[in-house]
């Protein structure tokens, strides 16, 4: 029941739909979804976590870059569905539409670029 619980809690914030709706489209740095979502670092990395817990990502180390992304090969099959159902309802959505675009040119950044965000670890999560 709290698995169950946990996961709709990850899925009732605006910020972790639209943070979700970018990873469905690849894998994001912290940083990136940074750009695109207009957010600190901390409530980024906040936010993925919590999505990570609830069993939607998964994350690895790519030098100084916290790597995010969709965890098809973990996922159980209610996560999958949902996972399918938020693709699907945020297909014509204007704000996902516009979070896709904008992830289309966003980039890595350096800790130079990050610092400028308040926090020279901005990009290591």
């Amino acid at each position: 029941m709290r698995k169950l619980a946990k996961t709709f809690k990850a899925l009732s914030d605006e910020t972790r739909l639209r943070i979700l709706n970018i990873l469905l489209e690849r894998e994001c740095c912290v940083c990136e979804a940074m750009q695109v979502l207009g957010i600190t670092q901390s409530r980024t990395s906040r936010h993925l976590i919590t999505l990570c817990d609830a069993g939607f990502l998964k994350f690895r180390r790519q030098g100084l870059w916290a790597m995010y992304s969709i965890d098809w090969e973990s996922m159980d099959k209610y996560h999958i569905d949902l996972a399918g159902i938020v693709r699907e309802a945020l297909k014509d959505n204007q704000t996902a539409i516009l979070d896709r675009q904008k992830l289309a040119t966003t980039e890595k950044i350096g800790l130079t670029v990050c610092s400028a965000t308040g926090s020279k670890n901005s990009c290591k999560n």
